[in-house]
């Protein structure tokens, strides 16, 4: 049993079948990469896994917890990266990161050890007693990370895991997250970006319509998804733009 586990979840919005039967798992060792255009289910899926919904039908399982019973030990055992997500305005990081540890029972000393670490690791040292408000969303985005790292959780999920991040950085978090699944931990990325996919993951799973059509075992992490069966070649044998909501034509248009 993986230590990310989905089985039939279905959810809708109103007429809307926004998950349909969706069904997989991700095990220790792997960075498990759910790709798919906008409108395909990722983020309810995801909001599911972190017990922010309540599926129609399915079952959910995070590291042994059910995160809608239980969405505050689910919180407090994973490490969540939300795509938009952002700390508090009114406190700084360094408060934000202390704020984590305590919820998540952390000694005091060990969240300022694991600050500045992170803080250096990703480049906002100097930042970590400015208030939130007044950060770019790219350091805002690197709490963020820092945050979900913070206790070494066994599994982590993550939405968007580059976003608002400069390349030096985008490198070196996708260098962290190989290694961190190869370390004996479940890493989701949800994302739309088939290049970090293809870069980072282990294996995929392409998402269509609220369904998972495909998946596909990568050799290794860090690879660059080209060949005669690139991750986008798979990519577009699965999904079909006609049939997909929110993809636009893939018709050249004539100038």
């Amino acid at each position: 049993m993986g230590s990310i586990r989905v089985d039939g979840l279905t959810k809708s919005y109103g007429d809307v079948q926004a998950v349909d039967g969706m069904t997989f798992d991700v095990d220790r060792g792997e960075v498990f990469g759910f790709l798919g255009p906008n409108g395909a289910g990722k983020t309810t899926t995801l909001r599911a896994l972190t017990g922010q919904i309540r599926p129609d039908a399915g079952d959910v399982r995070v590291l042994d917890c059910d995160p809608v019973a239980a969405p505050i030990e689910t919180r407090r055992r994973v490490g969540i990266v939300p795509e938009r997500g952002s700390p508090p305005s009114f406190l700084t990081p360094r408060e934000y990161l202390e704020f984590v540890g305590d919820v998540r029972d952390l000694e005091p000393e060990y969240v300022r050890e694991r600050t500045e670490l992170w803080s250096d690791r990703l480049g906002f040292c100097s930042k970590l007693d400015t208030l939130h408000t007044d950060l770019s969303r790219g350091q805002q985005q690197k709490v963020m990370i820092a945050q979900a790292f913070l206790h070494e959780p066994d599994a982590v999920l993550i939405d968007e895991p580059l976003a608002n991040l400069d390349p030096l950085v985008q490198e070196q978090v996708k260098r962290f997250l190989v290694a961190y699944a190869a370390d004996d931990n479940a890493v989701f990325v949800s994302t739309h970006n088939i290049d970090v996919a293809a870069e980072i993951c282990t294996r995929v799973g392409i998402v269509a319509d609220g369904r998972l059509v495909a998946e596909r075992t990568l050799e290794d992490g860090l690879g660059d998804g080209s060949g005669d069966d690139s991750l986008l070649d798979v990519f577009l044998e699965h999904v079909d733009p006609d049939e997909t909501r929110d993809v636009p034509s893939l018709e050249r248009v004539e100038p």
